[in-house]
């Protein structure tokens, strides 16, 4: 028989924003069968993929990346998100939507240190911490810094290049795409690119977010990070990551599908 106190189970790196103060409770309890990746990539819209996204287990989405309206294209569920410290003002500035309408969604937030420190100083957290109290019943998470490292220390391991040193920030998919591989026993993905579709000369104009159809084209963006020198995420250098994982079966790119040789191990 449970006791009344929190069981401090499920996954260390991902902790619960106390309701009440600033210290934290406990960690992601979450597990699923199969799972609905979906992109905030403008290659979801024109799939009509909505209704087989949310036929999955459970479905987890990006950041402020908004179903409404959208629905035909990218479903109307949503069981989790993982959120940038940049899009946490996108929340706040639409709490009816995130935390009225998707009140039952998990919220894993991920940042630097100085955004998510819970001294007082980080401005993040505090925002989070606004939020817990003022919607008691929503789960909000953090990926502690012990996490941030430990993916970090992925993307070294796949690359051979220190993060930090090449001047690279870890998108919010690569965190989403390893929150996945861990809670999902499969995951299909929806609207993510290979990492040579940019490359290959008859590749169409698409909106880097399908929720902002006039902004900026996706490959555009990708090159631009893609050789930053300091600040960029390098999204073509996570979709080849991303190949390589797909090739051990339990990533499925269903929409766009990527070629069979980008699931062939190097």
């Amino acid at each position: 028989m449970r006791s009344g106190l929190p069981m401090k189970t499920g996954l260390r790196g991902y902790v619960r924003v106390h309701l009440n103060t600033r210290s934290t409770s406990y960690f992601l309890d979450f597990r699923c069968g199969r799972c609905a990746v979906v992109s905030s990539s403008g290659q979801v819209l024109g799939g009509a993929r909505g209704q087989q996204i949310d036929r999955q287990d459970c479905v987890i989405r990006m950041n402020a990346a908004p179903s409404v309206g959208y629905e035909d294209d990218v479903g109307n569920r949503t069981s989790l998100r993982v959120v940038s410290h940049t899009s946490v003002p996108h929340l706040l500035q639409q709490q009816g939507y995130f935390f009225g309408r998707e009140a039952g969604t998990r919220y894993v937030i991920w940042g630097p240190e100085k955004n998510m420190r819970q001294d007082g100083k980080g401005k993040i957290f505090n925002a989070l911490v606004m939020l817990a109290k003022k919607y008691p019943h929503t789960n909000i998470y953090t990926v502690t810094k012990e996490k941030v490292q430990y993916c970090d220390s992925i993307f070294q391991n796949e690359t051979g290049k220190n993060r930090m040193k090449s001047g690279a920030f870890l998108s919010t998919g690569f965190f989403t795409m390893i929150l996945a591989l861990e809670v999902c026993d499969s995951i299909l993905v929806y609207g993510m690119i290979d990492g040579s579709y940019c490359s290959n000369a008859n590749h169409s104009f698409v909106p880097y977010h399908y929720y902002e159809p006039s902004r900026l084209d996706e490959c555009r963006m990708y090159r631009a990070h893609e050789h930053a020198k300091r600040g960029g995420h390098r999204f073509i250098t996570e979709k080849l990551i991303y190949s390589r994982w797909a090739s051990q079966g339990k990533l499925q790119f269903v929409y766009p599908p990527w070629p069979p040789q980008e699931h062939q191990q190097d």
